[in-house]
């Protein structure tokens, strides 16, 4: 039980620190499951969906360092614009 309220307390603590940066680890986290829902029953809906995510996490990312930048700034918007891309372009090949 105490392993639990720690991990409950450290993701309520990130969400409070950090909530533009939990919001796009959440998005990119429920992206990832979907991604696996998509790899079990190969429906075009997971993989759109995951997709969106993807896109929608990638520019919030971008966003957020265009306003205010971090440490690692040039790393982030190089790992965020490869997201983007890479989501983009299989978004468009899909539909």
């Amino acid at each position: 039980m105490r392993y639990w309220h720690f991990w409950l307390n450290s993701l309520i603590l990130s969400s409070e620190y950090n909530p533009p940066s939990f919001i796009e680890g959440l998005m990119l986290l429920l992206a990832m499951i979907v991604l696996a829902a998509w790899g079990i029953t190969h429906q075009l809906a997971y993989i759109v969906l995951c997709l969106s995510y993807s896109i929608g996490a990638a520019i919030s990312i971008l966003v957020r360092e265009a306003i205010a930048p971090s440490p690692q700034t040039r790393l982030t918007r190089i790992a965020a614009l490869l997201l983007l891309l890479i989501s983009l372009y299989g978004l468009v090949d899909f539909l």
